[in-house]
């Protein structure tokens, strides 16, 4: 299994602006990650890597990679001190179809998407819209919504 860091790092890779002429933002990575767990969930029925997740006001993040990253606004590979060779092809195969998906999508577009999404919602049920939280979104709900799809 994966770490975040190396999922985070290949996606990094994978969208680097020489590549696509963007540049990445933290809150598109995250939510990048959040759909390579969701998906992996279902596809290949495990988890990508073990860290939890949570159901920020502004969508999924997890905490770790949040560590990794805080303060910074965009992000490259050098950012994320990950080894993307550690994934197996697998993981790998799961992570290129979210960004074939999801990956031309802005940050907003991504975090929008979760808010409308029954992990998330259910997540943060009865919290105030902005107000912060540290609830999980669990593996099992994310499978089981993403795995109805």
């Amino acid at each position: 299994m994966a770490k975040i860091q190396d999922a985070a790092r290949y996606i990094l890779e994978a969208l680097a602006p020489e590549k696509t002429g963007e540049r990445i933002t933290a809150w598109k990575l995250q939510k990048l990650v959040y759909y390579s767990q969701a998906w992996s969930l279902v596809w290949d029925e495990s988890c990508l890597f073990d860290d939890r997740i949570e159901a920020w006001a502004d969508g999924p993040v997890c905490p770790a990679l949040y560590k990794l990253h805080k303060g910074r606004l965009n992000l490259y590979a050098g950012d994320i001190e990950g080894d993307s060779s550690a994934l197996t092809s697998s993981e790998k195969e799961t992570i290129d179809a979210v960004l074939k998906h999801y990956g031309k999508k802005s940050g907003r577009y991504l975090s929008d998407l979760t808010h409308m999404e029954r992990p998330w919602e259910e997540s943060r049920k009865g919290l105030p819209a902005g107000s912060k939280s540290n609830t999980e979104i669990t593996k099992e709900l994310m499978a089981e919504f993403y795995g109805g799809l």
